[in-house]
C-alpha cells in the first residue's frame, strides 16, 4: 500500500515529445499568453497551433523555412488530432507570425521561467547559489534592403547584418533563463544585462567575464541585490583599508571607485577582491564580487564558478551549430525578432527536457547535475 502511494506521488514520465513539451507549455502558462492577445483581432490562426508550429521548425531538417514548416505542421496534426487543423500553406502561416505581436512571445516566456523555478527549484543551486553566466553572441541575417537599413552591418565592409544576443544561462544544467536582444554592431550587453537583473530568481549569482565591467553595472546589480562575480581588467581601479602589497594579496574587501565617477561625486562600491592562480595560465585572474563573507564564498568555489562561465560558449555553440541558427533565414524585420525569439524559446525547451532527463545529484554524493548531450536530445525530439 505504502509503495503505490509512493509510486503515484512520482511525477509521470513523459511519453512523447508534446507531452514532455506540456510540462513547460501547460494551461495556465497558455491562459496567461491568451491574456495578453487581445491585440489580435479576428485571427486566422488560433495561438495554439501557431506558437506550436513556430517553437517546432527549430527542431524540424529543412534547407529552407517551407520545409521545415511543412514537417512541423504535420507533427501538430498527428499530436493534437483534437483540436483544428492550422492552416496548409507557408505563406499563410508567414503573415500569421508577422502579425504576432512580440509582448506574447515575451509572455510566453516568462511563463516557460515560472515553469524553470517550479520543475527546477530543488536541483538548480550549487551551494548557496544559482550560478547563471552572462554573455553575448551576433547572429547574420539575410542581406536584404531593409535588413541591411534597419540593423546596419557590423565592422568589415561586405558584412552581412547582424543581430546581437545578451543570454544568461545556467551554468550546470546548460540551459537558457532569459535573453535579450538588439542591433549587432550597437547593442550594449552590459544594459542588456541590466535590464534582465528583474527576471532574475533569488540567491542568483551572476558570473560573467570581463566585457561587463564597469560601475554602472555593479551598482545596478548591488541595488538589485543580485550576487555577482565578475573578473575584473587590468585598468580597474580599486582601493583597499590594508596596506597590503600587491604580490601577497590573496583576497579582501575593497572599494571600486573609477576616476570618472569620483569626479561625479558617486560613492564608492565596497566589495571583495579575490586572485586566483592557476597552474595552467601565466597570469592571475581577479574576481569582483558583492559576497563579502569568505565562508559563503571560498575562494577555490570561485574559481569553480568562473571556470563553469564556459557553458555559455557551449550553449551558444548548441544555439548556432546543432540548430543551425548562425545565420537566420527571415528576410523581414519583424520576421527576424520573431524568428529568433522562438527559436531561443525552442532551445530552452530542448536543454530543459535534457536537464530533465538526467539523473539529479543525491546530498550524499554533493556531486554536480550530469550534462544532457544536446544532440543527442535532438535526435530523440525528430526521432
Amino acid at each position: 500500500m505504502a509503495n503505490a502511494r509512493k509510486r503515484a506521488r512520482q511525477r509521470r514520465r513523459a511519453k512523447s515529445l508534446i507531452s514532455s513539451i506540456r510540462e513547460f507549455l501547460t494551461a495556465e502558462v497558455f491562459k496567461q499568453v491568451r491574456n495578453s492577445s487581445r491585440r489580435r483581432k479576428s485571427p486566422r490562426w488560433d495561438l495554439h497551433p501557431l506558437l506550436y508550429i513556430l517553437v517546432l521548425t527549430t527542431y524540424c531538417c529543412g534547407d529552407s523555412l517551407p520545409e521545415k514548416f511543412e514537417a512541423a505542421r504535420v507533427f501538430y496534426v498527428a499530436s493534437c488530432s483534437k483540436r483544428k487543423r492550422p492552416g496548409g500553406h507557408f505563406s499563410g502561416f508567414e503573415k500569421a507570425v508577422a502579425k504576432l505581436p512580440m509582448p506574447i512571445l515575451r509572455t510566453l516566456a516568462a511563463g516557460i521561467r515560472g515553469r524553470i523555478q517550479a520543475i527546477f527549484s530543488d536541483r538548480w543551486k550549487v551551494g548557496n547559489f544559482i550560478p547563471l553566466g552572462c554573455d553575448g553572441t551576433r547572429q547574420a541575417c539575410p542581406r536584404t534592403a531593409e535588413l541591411e537599413q534597419r540593423l546596419g552591418t557590423f565592422g568589415k565592409e561586405g558584412s552581412p547584418p547582424m543581430i546581437w544576443n545578451t543570454s544568461i544561462v545556467h551554468l550546470t544544467l546548460g540551459f537558457p533563463l532569459c535573453w535579450r536582444l538588439g542591433k549587432g554592431g550597437k547593442a550594449s550587453e552590459r544594459s542588456h544585462l541590466i535590464f534582465m537583473l528583474r527576471w532574475l530568481p533569488a540567491a542568483a549569482l551572476i558570473v560573467a567575464d570581463a566585457g561587463y565591467v564597469g560601475y554602472e553595472v555593479a551598482a545596478a546589480m548591488i541595488m538589485a541585490k543580485v550576487l555577482f562575480l565578475i573578473r575584473m581588467s587590468s585598468n580597474a581601479t580599486f582601493y583597499s583599508e590594508a596596506n597590503e602589497p600587491l604580490d601577497e594579496f590573496r583576497e579582501g574587501i575593497v572599494y571600486y571607485w573609477p576616476k570618472t565617477q569620483q569626479n561625479a561625486g558617486k560613492p564608492p562600491l565596497r566589495g571583495r577582491l579575490m586572485r586566483i592562480h592557476s597552474s595552467r595560465h601565466k597570469a592571475d585572474v581577479w574576481l569582483f564580487t558583492n559576497v563579502e563573507d569568505p565562508q559563503q564564498l571560498p575562494l577555490e568555489t570561485a574559481g569553480d564558478c568562473y571556470r563553469w562561465r564556459w557553458e555559455n560558449e557551449g550553449f551558444f555553440r548548441t544555439y548556432k551549430r546543432t540548430l543551425k541558427k548562425v545565420t537566420l533565414m527571415s528576410r523581414t524585420l519583424r520576421l527576424v525578432h520573431r524568428e529568433v525569439e522562438a527559436s531561443m524559446i525552442a532551445t530552452q525547451l530542448l536543454l530543459c527536457q535534457g536537464a530533465l532527463a538526467m539523473p539529479a545529484p543525491t546530498p550524499q554524493t554533493d556531486s554536480l547535475p550530469v550534462m544532457c548531450s544536446p544532440r543527442g536530445v535532438l535526435l530523440e525530439a525528430r526521432r
